[in-house]
C-alpha cells in the first residue's frame, strides 16, 4: 500500500473505530493508565497518529494537539473533545511551530512509510526537556493479531513494519534522540477477573517472561546539543554532616571552582564531637568563601538534604558526603556530565574501579552488587551503585521530583532514592561518574549493614509496586 491507501482505510475504518476500540476496551484503558503513568498530568502534549484521540485526551494534558493524516479520524476527535486541538497532518512532514513536554507515537510507527523521516520530524516540536513516548507491539504477537483479525476480534490491519525494540533504538539515535527507558507491557490484553491482573501487574514483570508482552515502549529524550559555554551555571553543594569535625577543614579546601560560583551549605545533624562549632570556625577562616551552616529539624541524611536543598540559590544542586570517602576534586567531572548533557541525575559508582583498603566491608559490597541489579530492574535504567552518596542535578529536576513526592510518599531516610526513584517517575536520565572510593579518615561509618540492608528492601518494595506493578 501506498500512503494513498493508508488514508484512504484509516478514513474509510474511522466510523467504526469506537466501536472497535469499545470491544478492546481493557486493553485501551490500560494503555492509557500507563501512558497517565508516564506523563504528568497538565503537561503540553502532542499525540501524532491521533485517531480518535482518546489516549491523548486520557493524559489530561494542559495544551493538547492531535495531528492525523485521516481527515475522518480528525473530525471524530474534534466532535468528542473540542477542548483539544486537531490538524490533519502528516507525520513525516509536520509543520506545527510549538514546542512540546511530551510527544506521543502510539500504534503509529507500523504505519508509516519513513519511521526515520518521522522521528526526525519530531525534533521541530521538541525541546531540551522534551519526553518522546512509543507504543507498538511486540512482533511475536503476529500470528495471534491475524488470528484475532480473522476472528473479527480486533479491526483489521494494513501490512505493519516490523520493529523490535532494537530498531526503535537505532532510528531514534539515528535521528539524534536517545532512548531513556524501554520495555515490555501487557501479557493477557483480554479482560478475565483477577487473572487479568495477576498476568500484567506481576508476571509480566518478570525478567524473561516480559518479553512475550504485547507491547513494546520506549522513552527517549531529544540528544543534548553541545554546550561550550559551561561555567554559567552557580552551584550549590549540600555537605550532611554528624559527628565529622575532624573533616570540614578539608572539605572546604579540596572543594574545587564549579561553574560561576560555589554555594557550600553545611547541615549538621546534632553532633557530639563539636561539629557545628567546627563548621562556625571555618567560616570565620574563610571569609571570601560563601559558605553557610544550618542545623536540620530531624534525623538522618535525607532530612539533612531536603533542609539543605530548601535553602540553595544555585542552579546546580550537589550532595558530597561529609566522610570524604569521594573526594570533593572528583565533582568537576558530575558537573561536567551535568551540563554536557550526559545526563540529568549524575550519580557516583564505587564499583568500577578497585575500593581503597578498609573502605567498604565485603558484605557491604555485596549488597551493593544486589541493590545495583534490582533497582535497574525496577528503573528500567541501569544503574551500578544505588548506595554513593553523591548527585548532582539541576535545580528545576529537583522541584520536578519535590512537586511529586507525594507519589511515593516520604519514606527515604537517606535521600538517594527520593531522587532516584524521583527521578525514574519524571523520566530523566540516570548517569553514573565512577569514583575511586577511600576509607574515611575521621570518625566511624553511620551505615548499619542489616538495619540499613532491611530499610532498602522495603523501599525495593515501594519502588516495585509503584514503578512495575502499574
Amino acid at each position: 500500500m501506498d500512503k494513498k491507501d493508508i488514508i484512504n482505510y484509516f478514513n474509510q475504518t474511522a466510523k467504526d473505530r469506537l466501536k472497535w476500540k469499545a470491544r478492546n476496551k481493557y486493553y485501551y484503558q490500560e494503555l492509557e493508565k500507563y501512558l497517565r503513568f508516564l506523563i504528568p498530568p497538565s503537561s503540553s502534549v502532542i499525540e501524532i497518529g491521533c485517531g480518535t484521540a482518546e489516549l491523548l485526551n486520557s493524559v489530561k494534558p494542559s495544551r493538547g494537539m492531535g495531528i492525523d493524516f485521516s481527515q475522518k479520524m480528525v473530525e471524530i476527535a474534534q466532535r468528542q473533545f473540542p477542548h483539544l486541538e486537531f490538524r490533519v497532518e502528516d507525520a513525516e512532514n509536520i509543520t506545527v511551530e510549538e514546542r512540546f513536554d511530551y510527544i506521543i507515537l502510539s500504534d503509529l510507527i507500523g504505519c508509516l512509510l519513513d519511521v526515520q523521516r518521522t522521528f526526525n520530524q519530531l525534533k521541530k516540536i521538541s525541546g531540551p526537556q522534551t519526553r518522546v513516548i512509543i507504543t507498538y507491539y511486540n512482533y511475536l504477537w503476529e500470528p495471534i493479531l491475524k488470528l484475532s483479525e480473522k476472528l473479527r476480534l480486533k479491526t483489521l490491519q494494513p501490512l505493519q513494519n516490523w520493529l523490535s525494540l532494537c530498531d526503535i533504538e537505532n532510528l531514534l539515535y539515528l535521528s539524534d534522540f536517545e532512548v531513556i527507558k524501554k520495555g515490555y507491557k501487557f501479557l493477557l490484553p483480554k479482560h478475565i477477573p483477577f487473572i487479568s491482573t495477576f498476568f500484567n501487574r506481576f508476571l509480566a514483570n518478570l525478567p524473561l517472561l516480559s518479553k512475550l508482552c504485547l507491547i513494546e515502549f520506549v522513552v527517549a529524550r531529544p540528544r543534548p546539543a553541545r554546550n561550550d559555554d559551561n561555567d554559567d551555571y552557580a552551584c550549590s553543594i549540600i555537605v550532611p554532616c554528624r559527628n565529622e569535625r575532624g573533616n570540614i577543614r578539608h572539605v572546604i579546601e579540596k572543594m574545587p571552582e564549579l561553574g560561576s560560583h560555589n554555594e557550600l551549605i553545611f547541615v549538621e545533624g546534632h553532633s557530639k564531637d563539636g561539629t557545628l562549632e567546627e563548621i562556625n570556625k571555618q567560616i570565620k577562616e574563610f571569609p571570601g568563601k560563601d559558605i553557610k551552616v544550618f542545623v536540620q529539624d530531624g534525623i538522618g541524611k535525607g532530612d539533612a538534604v531536603k533542609k539543605g536543598f530548601s535553602k540553595v540559590t544555585g542552579d546546580i544542586l550537589m550532595i558530597l558526603d561529609a566522610d570524604l570517602t569521594t573526594p570533593p576534586e572528583d565533582l568537576l567531572k558530575f558537573y561536567q556530565a551535568l551540563v554536557e548533557g550526559k545526563g540529568e541525575l549524575i550519580m557516583g559508582s564505587r564499583l568500577v574501579y578497585s575500593v581503597g583498603e578498609g573502605a567498604m566491608r565485603f558484605l557491604n559490597l555485596l549488597g551493593n552488587k544486589f541493590f545495583s541489579s534490582l533497582f535497574s530492574y525496577l528503573l528500567e535504567q541501569r544503574i551500578k551503585d544505588t548506595l554513593c552518596g553523591t548527585k548532582v542535578l539541576f535545580r528545576r529536576d529537583y522541584q520536578k521530583i519535590e512537586e511529586n513526592r507525594k507519589f511515593f510518599g516520604d519514606f527515604d531516610p537517606f535521600g538517594d532514592f527520593d531522587l532516584i526513584f524521583g527521578a525514574a517517575k519524571q523520566n530523566l536520565k540516570i548517569v553514573e561518574v565512577p569514583v575511586r572510593y577511600t576509607a574515611r579518615t575521621y570518625g566511624s561509618t553511620q551505615i548499619s549493614r542489616f538495619r540499613h540492608g532491611l530499610l532498602l528492601l522495603r523501599m525495593s518494595a515501594v519502588a516495585l509496586k509503584k514503578l512495575k506493578m502499574i
